[in-house]
């Protein structure tokens, strides 16, 4: 009987870590480039009451009884899934149409990769502008250099092409290739990627090594989407339906920790 309690008690907390996880999707679905994320879960090991045996007539019994000590969450899974293109009056807003990614120079010098195209022109020490997220981060070439521009140009007029191309107009006002081009970078296991906060990611030994659209010819090529943002990719209602799933199945586990005292109590008040 005190089985039930613990069983119980773990499905509380494997539900708790499920709203948990709910709330934190619909928390960020006016996230640019958030992904949403799903809770899976795995049954504990279980007991062994009785094995393959006979029956009291003698008759064969093929299988055993065992009885299950809980559950536990065994991921949070992150759902890629591509989020709807969102208009927006920045000349510097980008959208990834693919599975592509754009890479960021961490403040540690690092590099991490973010579908959040929300970049900025900012002021460069040696002068001219640099290309930042709006954290002031750095935006990174398809040669892994910063995106940066001499004072002379303007950035209101400077362009992008669906390859990432930075482009001028010239004297007769027809874009002009700058010969930079924004990276774009993909994985082979996108799950594997490491959540670091404000949408950046960290390549691990899970996702693989970085892969250069610019470089590996086998990738299908992503398209950049100048004056869009991509939204964030959590569905509302699906997420309030899974909310409600989440607080029954607390719910059930709370009533089956209540259920088991009220027994306890009875047994120990047959003594009386």
């Amino acid at each position: 009987m005190v089985r039930s309690l613990w069983s119980a008690a773990t499905g509380m907390n494997a539900q708790q870590t499920n709203v948990d996880t709910i709330a934190n999707n619909l928390a960020n679905v006016n996230t640019v480039g958030y992904k949403t994320q799903a809770a899976q879960f795995k049954s504990l090991l279980y007991q062994t009451l009785q094995t393959a045996t006979t029956t009291a007539n003698g008759d064969p019994k093929p299988t055993s009884s065992q009885v299950g000590l809980g559950v536990r969450n065994s991921s949070i899974n992150s759902i890629f899934t591509q989020g709807s293109l969102l208009a927006s009056e920045s000349d510097t807003a980008f959208a990834i149409e693919g599975d592509g990614y754009f890479a960021i120079r961490g403040s540690d010098g690092n590099t991490y990769y973010t579908r959040n195209g929300d970049f900025t022109w900012a002021t460069n020490n040696g002068g001219g502008v640099i290309l930042t997220n709006q954290d002031g981060l750095p935006v990174l070439s398809s040669t892994g250099r910063t995106i940066t521009l001499n004072s002379n140009y303007v950035t209101s007029k400077v362009t992008i092409t669906g390859d990432g191309t930075i482009c001028y107009p010239d004297a007769r006002n027809n874009p002009q290739s700058l010969g930079i081009t924004i990276g774009l970078y993909q994985f082979n296991n996108p799950g594997g990627l490491e959540r670091k906060g404000d949408t950046l990611w960290a390549a691990s030994a899970a996702s693989g090594a970085v892969m250069n659209e610019a470089t590996n010819r086998n990738l299908t090529k992503s398209k950049v989407v100048q004056g869009y943002l991509e939204g964030s990719n959590v569905q509302v209602a699906n997420e309030m339906v899974n909310l409600i799933v989440a607080q029954r199945a607390y719910e059930m586990n709370s009533k089956a920790i209540t259920t088991t005292d009220e027994m306890m109590q009875t047994a120990n008040n047959l003594k009386r």
